[in-house]
């Protein structure tokens, strides 16, 4: 074969389990910068008809923000194709919608959570923020054995759960479910988080963003919706309660900030902890406070964006990276691959805690850029400033574990030396 025409395969989900396929994602960007990838069936989910595979900065910015070209709506953001059933269903949250295909929802669905997840309102969590990272580390450190702790298990899960139910306005006793749901919805593809499909009635297995899989969650926030107009408080939910929303769209937010809130920051802050663990060098420039902590919390994000993946579908016939794409067909945007993209990164593979100007894509671009940035990007900071006060300089005490997806660049354990001096 010439090795030129060589498309390598960036679909397969357990690829992600070994590691982001850098190599991979750099003979796309070099040869086949919007390259066919066939959609085989894997660990029982059903074969698709394949989609185009997006990998340079450029191509992934352009298709993120011409919303008109490139549909959310269509077929949702999900590589795999849902079924048609459940379209209506899927396109109740904003994430699924598109500006001008939405009746004004998608707009007007921005400006509310806008409005719920105010700076001022993230602000006001950073001493509780601060507060929480600092007692995790600790305990962490106290209870560890021989000396090293799973950061996953002990901080990081925590630390993204209970930061986020502070700001929805959670009840303590019911938070371990969000994390619970938020394992099911993410994890379906990692034989570990799910050790084997759900099957529905037609032999076929069940998405977990299925309605037929969200009754609990539905229930639940309905039930919290209520709580929060009779008891309301500075939250997200009680802004969210009072807002006029129906009850398929309370829902769906509840559905949304659930996951999507909570696993940017479970995915992010561990794997930020993994890139300065490999990387003595950088982390003793940041410990030194020879780096800024802003610019070094844009450069982790860089090297390891939350999402990997998000899906498109052509309204029409268009042309993209020289490659004609034609409508209906699916189109993937890939974060990791344009955030190691050479015509955007001096030396990407390089990480560099002071790189500036820093163009990356984790929080995506266009209509649907991440509404939970600015709390994300306050969490990662302080967690990282807390590590730097008070815990040795991260240093791996044994392999650590990577989810098990094309779409979340998940680490689902990280043990690292927590007994020794700081810095």
């Amino acid at each position: 074969m010439d090795p030129a025409a060589y498309v390598p395969d960036v679909f397969d989900p357990r690829i992600y389990g070994a590691g982001i396929p850098y190599e991979s994602y750099r003979l796309l960007r070099e040869r086949h910068p919007v390259a066919w990838q066939p959609e085989p069936q894997i660990q029982g989910w059903p074969a698709g008809p394949g989609f185009w595979a997006v990998t340079r900065h450029a191509d992934v910015v352009r298709v993120l923000r011409d919303h008109a070209t490139y549909s959310s709506w269509i077929g949702a953001t999900q590589i795999r194709d849902p079924d048609p059933a459940d379209l209506p269903f899927l396109r109740r949250t904003m994430l699924n919608q598109d500006p001008r295909r939405s009746a004004g929802d998608h707009g007007r669905l921005r400006r509310l959570v806008s409005r719920a997840f105010t700076p001022a309102r993230v602000d006001a969590f950073a001493g509780r923020v601060r507060e929480r990272a600092r007692t995790l580390l600790a305990t962490a450190r106290a209870k560890a054995e021989g000396g090293a702790a799973d950061l996953v298990r002990t901080v990081t899960d925590e630390y993204a759960l209970l930061n986020l139910t502070d700001l929805l306005g959670v009840p303590a006793a019911d938070r371990g479910l969000l994390l619970e749901w938020t394992v099911r919805i993410i994890g379906y593809q990692d034989p570990e988080d799910a050790p084997a499909p759900l099957i529905g009635p037609e032999g076929k297995p069940l998405n977990p963003r299925s309605p037929a899989l969200l009754g609990e969650m539905f229930s639940y926030a309905r039930e919290l919706a209520a709580h929060k107009r009779a008891h309301p408080g500075d939250d997200v939910m009680t802004a969210l309660a009072e807002a006029g929303l129906d009850p398929a769209e309370l829902e769906m937010f509840f559905f949304l900030l659930t996951v999507a809130g909570n696993d940017t920051v479970r995915s992010a802050a561990p794997g930020g902890l993994l890139a300065l663990a490999r990387d003595p060098g950088a982390y003793r420039l940041l410990a030194e406070g020879r780096t800024l902590m802003h610019t070094a919390v844009e450069e982790l994000l860089r090297v390891h964006p939350p999402v990997l993946s998000f899906r498109r579908t052509a309204a029409a016939d268009t042309e993209l990276g020289g490659q004609p794409i034609r409508a209906g067909d699916k189109v993937v945007v890939f974060h990791a691959s344009a955030n190691h993209d050479e015509r955007v990164f001096t030396d990407p593979g390089r990480l560099d805690l002071g790189r500036t100007p820093n163009a990356h894509v984790s929080f995506g671009d266009g209509p649907h850029v991440c509404l939970g940035a600015h709390f994300a990007r306050l969490q990662l900071r302080v967690l990282y400033e807390e590590w730097r006060a008070a815990m040795p300089a991260p240093e791996l005490a044994g392999p650590p574990r990577r989810l098990v997806s094309n779409f979340i660049n998940g680490i689902t354990r990280l043990p690292l030396r927590v007994s020794g001096p700081a810095g």
